[in-house]
């Protein structure tokens, strides 16, 4: 790891949506690099799947939208290893294809419930509990989405709720500061997981004029190193915003 602070015990991670995609890589890229990590998702055969047989995996099967499996969630890592250095806020969902006229109520509502709320009150319980630990403070970060800056079409569910990401990682940077909390956003195109599948990015994705286009993707395990560089800055920095896309991705320009 390349890590410079002043701690001496092993960092303790906990990481939402841990059973697949970006958290899955995250989380055993982790492990790999000397972490203590709690895996969060609802499915706890993938959770266990993601952890494999590490002494140093928490498997904690947990619904983010819940705010009593939430509060479980960290006071087993609390109970297990006394505190929290880094919260990865990963867990999400795409939720409704179309536009504002086109979707329902309750998928806008289901929606934001997962991707905002849960990112809420994960971030919560991480506040909470290092404002108390000893040493004090820690690390959130955010996953938002290149939907955070620009949207793809018939998305407005999604988009919505990323650019509400983006406040609350400006909010609890803000509010942190006098605890030594920092928070960061890692804003994602087109790495190859499963939500590329369902907008048909390999198959070709829809574009602002209305085309499809084959769009470039670039491999699950770099998304995770460029979380791990923020994890891993000194607490003296914070990365408040980082970009990483497939090279030549649709999103600079015009395409």
């Amino acid at each position: 790891m390349t890590d410079s602070s002043p701690l001496t015990h092993p960092r303790v991670a906990v990481v939402t949506g841990a059973g697949s995609g970006i958290g899955r890589a995250v989380a055993k890229l982790m492990l790999a690099e000397g972490y203590r990590v709690a895996l969060a998702g609802r499915r706890e055969a993938q959770l266990l799947e993601t952890a494999g047989d590490h002494p140093e995996a928490l498997a904690v099967p947990c619904d983010v939208t819940a705010p009593d499996d939430v509060a479980r969630l960290f006071a087993e890592v609390r109970q297990r290893w006394g505190r929290v250095d880094v919260l990865f806020n990963n867990a999400g969902i795409f939720g409704p294809a179309g536009d504002v006229g086109e979707i329902s109520v309750d998928d806008w509502t289901a929606t934001l419930q997962v991707n905002v709320t849960g990112s809420m009150l994960c971030a919560a319980e991480a506040v909470r509990t290092m404002k108390a630990q000893e040493p004090r403070g820690g690390r959130i970060i955010n996953n938002g989405s290149i939907s955070a800056h620009s949207p793809r079409p018939r998305s407005v569910a999604y988009t919505v709720t990323k650019h509400a990401m983006t406040g609350l990682t400006k909010s609890i940077e803000l509010d942190g500061r006098e605890f030594g909390i920092t928070c960061g956003q890692i804003d994602i195109g087109n790495t190859s997981t499963e939500i590329m599948d369902t907008i048909g990015v390999g198959s070709g994705a829809l574009q602002a004029d209305g085309s499809r286009k084959v769009e470039p993707m670039f491999p699950v395990d770099d998304a995770a190193r460029a979380v791990l560089m923020m994890a891993n800055m000194p607490a003296s920095a914070s990365v408040g915003s980082l970009v990483v896309t497939a090279a030549g991705m649709p999103f600079v320009g015009r395409g």
